[in-house]
Order: structure tokens, then C-alpha cells, then sequence
């Protein structure tokens, strides 16, 4: 007699190792992977106990979420997610739960900048707010945004200081984490929207910088790039949420991915095209069967720790359909889109989405492993960048330009 466990018994083990097979075959939908999201974020609206009480992480055991406040590093990501249902649904009661959380980062823009994260903050919920609405109490938000990130950036360098708290912590005089490429967009964004010409001047010199030292010879990421304040030389590179300081930790190397591509888009300088083109080949050339990494591209050699990343898919398969578009060469071109579908196919299937487990939109992502929190668990940046791709893959196939 069959075990009627042992099905159940092999799925549980692949998932427990991070051994998922290939995405399922049905054709990938966006309207129903977004109609999928959208009764998702109704159950976590729900649960929700105030408008700035914002989703953040669901540790793999945990069925509600974990939740932040306005000016965390992750407290834009879900506002962003309610704008971009209102974009994809049209739903007007979209508009307004965006809008009620979006105005809780209002004050946020008031304040010093203590850290990179700004950008992630405000270019998630209120420059997304600005573009569908071109309500102006954004756009002055995110200009003082802009401006208030100047203040980490240091000349001699030519980067804006990441972690101020880690100069004394762990000895690194002006750190820049990879991560800090994606806040670059709100420089270039405020300086066409009359933040002024310095600002843009700031973004081009930390990505060049980045460009030169952020990167191994074999074209993978430094988590951390560290710098002496006085004479502006690199010093070296190191991890801090990576496995090794020569491995490649996956959702920095998709912030490379993303951040260089519009770089490309804001600026049209070709370098940066032919950078965010060359740093993705690496990151595809050694991807597991589905396409979704392993949280740094060494854990598979560590079976305790060789947990796949949804985040990183999903922020690699969002820059991916964008980059796509700017490649001249058709068959690459093509070949970055189909990289993208495949991603999403696999996001989208019962082995990634979370589905009535939990209220997330995605299982499988991992936030900081050597704290180990987040490990395997749900993480709400995961989610925004999910439906961000599949909202660019659907203009895509309406022949829409994707931003």
C-alpha cells in the first residue's frame, strides 16, 4: 500500500533544502497574478491596526505580519504596493488606503536624513503617489527628500555614507552598501523635477565610484565597499548580509541589476547600460533551475543554510523587463524577457506564492541571514517588486513602454 504522506513528505524536504524544480507550465497571467495580490493585501488590510502601523516581514513560522513605523528602511514598500493596485485595478478604494499611508511618511521627509534609506522610502510610496496623482505634496516631499540625502555624501569619496551608525561599530571611516544604488533614483528624480543640478551630479559620481569598487574583477558585488574619508582611496570590500566576503549575496547583486538600469534610463550615458548588462550575465549564468537564487550565490555548498530568495528574483525579474527594452541586440534582448516570464512563472507558482498560508503575496525570501532573521520567511519588498514586474510585464504584452 501506498504512503499517502510521501508526496507530501518530498515536498517538504525540497522546500526545507531550497530544491524546487522547474516553474509550473501554465502560461503566466498578469491580470490574475495581480488579482491574486490584490485579495492578498485585502487580508492584510484587514488585519492592519493602523495606517502606520506598515507591513514589514513574516518570519517562516509567522501567519500575520510583523509590523513597522513610518521611516524604517521597509516602511515605503507598502504604501507603494497600494498605489500600484490602484494603477493596475483602477479601484478608487486602492487610491484612498495609498493615500492614508502614504501621508504617514509625510513627516518623514522633514527630517535629517540618518541614513541612505530615504530613497527606499519615499520613491516606493510617494513617488509612485506623484506619478499617478501629480499631487504636489508629494513632489515638495520628495524634493526635501532629495536634499536632505545630500548631507550623507562625501566629496572626497564621491559616494553618499550608507551605515553612519557602522564607522565607529566596525571601523569602516565611509561605508557604501550596494543597496544604496536603488536611492539614486530620487537624486536623479528631484534634479529634473527642480532639486537642481548638483543632485544629479551626486548620483553619477556614487554610481561611477560604485561602478569602480563595488564590484569584484569577475563582475559580482561587495556587499560593503569602505573608503578612507581622507583620501578618498577604497579600502576594501567586504559582506554583511552575505555568506563570504568573496561570495555573491543575491539581493545586492539585483540591486546592482535594478539601480545601473535606470541609471541608464535617467541619464542615457551608455556605460551604465553596458554595466547593468554585463553584472547580469553573472548573476544568470550561475541561477538554479527556477531561476530563483539561493540568498547569496555560495549557500548552496552549506546545506543549513542553502535557502532560496524570493526578493531577489523579483527585484532581478522588475529590472530585467526594463532592461530588456533598452538592448539593442534582439536575441538578448529577448533573452532578458524570457529570463523575467521564467522568474515570475516561478514566483507565481504554488512553490513561491503564499497563497492561503499567510497574507503575504510570496514565501521563500531571506532578509539577514547571519542575524538570522527572515530567514525563509515572507518580507514585504519581496511582494512590492513582485507585483511591480508583474505590472510591467502586462504593459509589456499591451505594447505600453514598461515605465
Amino acid at each position: 500500500m501506498k504512503n499517502p504522506y510521501f508526496p507530501l513528505f518530498i515536498v517538504m524536504l525540497f522546500m526545507a533544502t531550497g530544491c524546487f524544480s522547474e516553474p509550473e507550465k501554465a502560461t503566466l497571467i498578469p491580470d490574475r497574478e495581480i488579482k491574486y495580490c490584490s485579495l492578498q493585501a485585502g487580508i492584510t488590510l484587514k488585519d492592519q491596526p493602523a495606517a502606520d502601523s506598515l507591513p514589514h516581514a513574516m518570519e517562516r513560522t509567522d501567519t500575520r505580519w510583523q509590523y513597522t513605523h513610518p521611516g524604517s528602511w521597509t516602511s515605503g514598500f507598502w504604501p507603494g504596493i497600494l498605489w500600484y493596485l490602484y494603477e493596475a485595478t483602477g479601484d478608487p478604494d486602492w487610491e484612498t488606503h495609498a493615500w492614508y499611508s502614504s501621508e504617514t511618511l509625510l513627516p518623514v521627509t522633514c527630517k535629517k536624513a540618518r541614513s541612505h534609506d530615504i530613497g527606499f522610502i519615499t520613491m516606493c510610496s510617494l513617488g509612485n503617489g506623484y506619478r499617478l496623482t501629480g499631487d504636489t505634496i508629494y513632489r515638495e516631499a520628495l524634493l526635501r527628500a532629495a536634499h536632505s540625502l545630500t548631507a550623507l555624501y562625501n566629496p572626497v569619496v564621491g559616494t553618499i555614507l550608507s551605515w553612519p551608525g557602522m564607522v565607529a561599530a566596525e571601523g569602516w571611516p565611509h561605508n557604501t552598501i550596494i543597496d544604496n544604488m536603488m536611492n539614486l533614483e530620487l537624486l536623479l528624480w528631484a534634479s529634473k523635477n527642480g532639486g537642481g543640478e548638483e543632485l544629479y551630479q551626486i548620483a553619477v559620481s556614487h554610481a561611477d565610484c560604485t561602478m569602480e569598487n563595488g564590484f569584484r574583477d569577475d563582475l559580482t558585488s561587495y556587499h560593503v565597499a569602505v573608503y578612507d574619508t581622507i583620501t578618498g582611496d577604497f579600502i576594501r570590500g567586504v559582506t554583511h548580509q552575505g555568506l563570504y566576503d568573496h561570495s555573491m549575496w543575491a539581493r545586492g547583486q539585483a540591486w546592482g541589476i535594478y539601480g545601473y538600469t535606470f541609471m541608464y534610463r535617467e541619464t542615457g550615458e551608455e556605460r551604465y547600460l553596458d554595466f547593468a548588462s554585463r553584472i547580469t550575465d553573472t548573476y544568470l549564468s550561475e541561477l538554479p533551475q527556477d531561476l530563483v537564487p539561493y540568498w547569496d550565490f555560495m549557500a548552496v555548498s552549506v546545506p543549513d543554510k542553502a535557502f532560496r530568495d524570493a526578493s531577489a528574483a523579483a527585484i532581478t525579474a522588475s529590472a530585467l523587463l526594463e532592461l530588456s527594452t533598452y538592448i539593442k541586440d534582439q536575441e538578448r534582448s529577448s533573452s532578458y524577457r524570457k529570463s523575467a516570464e521564467q522568474m515570475l512563472a516561478s514566483l507565481s507558482s504554488e512553490a513561491y506564492q503564499a497563497r492561503s498560508e499567510k497574507s503575504a503575496f510570496l514565501l521563500h525570501s531571506v532578509g539577514h541571514m547571519p542575524k538570522e532573521r527572515e530567514v525563509d520567511g515572507s518580507i514585504i519588498y519581496a511582494d512590492y517588486y513582485y507585483l511591480e514586474a508583474l505590472i510591467r510585464l502586462k504593459r509589456l504584452q499591451e505594447g505600453k513602454p514598461v515605465i
